[in-house]
């Protein structure tokens, strides 16, 4: 970090702050301060998920605060982590934030951010006392359950039947803004509505309004946003090069697309604000493929790929490069064996072969388009498919729905398939799945579950309550795990796929369904 901040103007200041923001609210009321004294700010972070890759985009921002003179709170939110659908597990709490501190404090080292600048503060540390505890009544006394939900509508998990914890979640959130005596606060887009949440309601407590600082979502390599949750979608801090490698080469980055994609977002909100001293952002190619070629600002390289001038694999190698740098300080701090030990025990890792645990989140459920239908050359009652499942080349799944769909029917038709069981050779050619219909004996009657709206191929589909764990990457047939589960698959009254009462729903909350049948297995 360099610059003296005493020698920055009052616009300067600022264009540092608000830089790469996608909305500021209080533009107005942050100058106002900037001209008798520099502005405080605080980021919260739940100590839920491990931290990735993409936390290097509110670090890069911290670092603009910083060297435009604020001071900053990193918040460590243990106690909201709990109240989110309990994502982090209470005896937990303090071992996260314990491994989110190490991580951020590393994080922040590897970009030359000074952290003796910072001030580091736990949830619970003032949540638990007396005044905070009366103004979180106070507070409920005021808010709706509408207003509650729907401040926390892209934030908190919304389910169906959403627990109180989750509707306390965006109050919480409000007024930690005035006991850590900031001015504004910090956090992405997906915030929006708690901020103008707290704006609301912190005056009517007597408090005042604060700023709200937004940075834009930058999306993972998915395609969409980057999940601590979702193993293909994030590049972990831990991550060895072979993994970055690995992860980078799937990554969504289609040519010329300049829109979701998170390795050229990446460049944008993290690299190229890092960049100093008159440094480019430099693409190595071979020299029989031009050679290396640099940027000096982010628009160049935009540009550049959406002119396809610059090939995704070439912006892949480049960003690889830079994405190493950035973790190779963090790895060598976690080689520290008390550091290991406390990243195993706060996040303990789960040896699926080990356990005799049958729970839903075991089922790799994913959303599928039928992309090629014809009838099985050695079954008249089979189907053969092709299913784009969000993998490199679509899989072959063998069905047995000739008797109650044609094949015009089912062709570019959105499905849900189990994509985790042991291919299974039938009559001669293997399934690679199983399309889950619900089914009805008497009469015989088989619909195809229907997919949440505007989801896509590939979407994870999950069991509210039992998001956090991982699929098996195959079912052992010797355990009957699927035929364990299904037991208790069916469909709602309402005709929603639910297993014991948990509804199969995208990340996003949309849900499973059968067309019109009601309380019927699903097969």
């Amino acid at each position: 970090m360099t610059g003296n901040t005493k020698t920055l103007s009052v616009e300067e200041k600022y264009e540092l702050i608000s830089r790469n923001l996608q909305e500021v609210l209080g533009e107005d009321k942050i100058k106002s301060i900037l001209k008798h004294r520099d502005l405080k700010i605080y980021w919260g972070t739940a100590t839920t998920g491990k931290p990735h890759v993409a936390y290097f985009v509110p670090m890069s921002k911290i670092g603009d605060f910083l060297r435009a003179g604020a001071e900053v709170t990193v918040l460590f939110a243990d106690l909201h982590a709990y109240l989110d659908n309990m994502k982090a597990p209470w005896e937990l709490l303090a071992l996260r934030v314990q491994y989110y501190e190490h991580c951020i404090k590393a994080m922040l080292m590897s970009i030359g951010v000074p952290i003796e600048k910072l001030r580091f503060e736990k949830g619970t540390n003032y949540q638990l006392s007396k005044e905070y505890t009366l103004d979180v009544y106070k507070l409920s006394s005021l808010i709706t359950e509408h207003d509650a939900k729907k401040a926390g509508a892209e934030v908190v998990k919304q389910v169906e039947h959403p627990l109180v914890s989750g509707l306390l979640y965006p109050g919480l959130q409000a007024l930690d803004e005035e006991y850590l005596k900031v001015d504004a606060q910090f956090g992405g887009i997906d915030q929006r509505k708690i901020f103008t949440f707290a704006e609301k309601y912190l005056p009517q407590l007597g408090y005042q309004k604060r700023a709200h600082l937004m940075n834009p979502m930058v999306p993972g390599l998915t395609g969409a946003k980057m999940s601590s949750s979702e193993d293909e979608s994030k590049i972990d801090l831990l991550d060895n090069p072979a993994s970055v490698k690995q992860k980078l080469k799937k990554a969504f980055c289609e040519p010329g697309n300049i829109k979701n994609n998170g390795v050229l977002s990446f460049t944008k909100h993290v690299i190229f604000p890092l960049l100093q001293d008159g440094r480019k952002f430099v693409i190595p190619r071979k020299e029989s493929n031009g050679g290396d070629i640099s940027y000096e600002t982010y628009e160049q390289l935009e540009e550049a790929f959406a002119n396809e001038t610059v090939h995704p694999g070439d912006l892949k190698a480049g960003v690889e490069v830079y994405i190493n740098k950035l973790l190779e300080p963090i790895r060598q701090t976690f080689q520290n064996p008390k550091l290991q030990e406390l990243s195993e025990k706060a996040y303990p890792s789960k040896k699926k072969a080990e356990t005799d645990e049958i729970l839903p989140h075991r089922l790799d459920i994913r959303v599928g388009k039928i992309t090629q239908v014809s009838k099985h050359p050695n079954a008249d009652s089979l189907y053969v498919s092709k299913v784009d499942l969000g993998d490199e080349t679509p899989r072959t799944v063998v069905s047995g729905l000739v008797s109650f769909y044609s094949a015009e029917h089912l062709e570019n038709r959105s499905v849900v398939v189990l994509c985790n069981l042991k291919p299974t050779k039938m009559r001669g050619i293997e399934s690679e799945g199983m399309i889950l219909c619900t089914s009805r004996d008497e009469p015989k009657q088989v619909e195809i579950l229907i997919p949440p709206e505007n989801s896509s191929p590939g979407d994870k589909l999950l069991f509210e309550n039992y998001e956090d764990g991982e699929p098996d990457s195959v079912l052992n047939p010797k355990k009957k795990i699927w035929e364990k589960l299904q037991l208790d698959f069916k469909t709602s009254p309402d005709c929603i796929a639910q297993w014991k009462n948990s509804s199969l729903v995208s990340k996003s909350g949309g849900i499973v369904r059968s067309e019109s049948m009601a309380n019927c297995f699903i097969k």
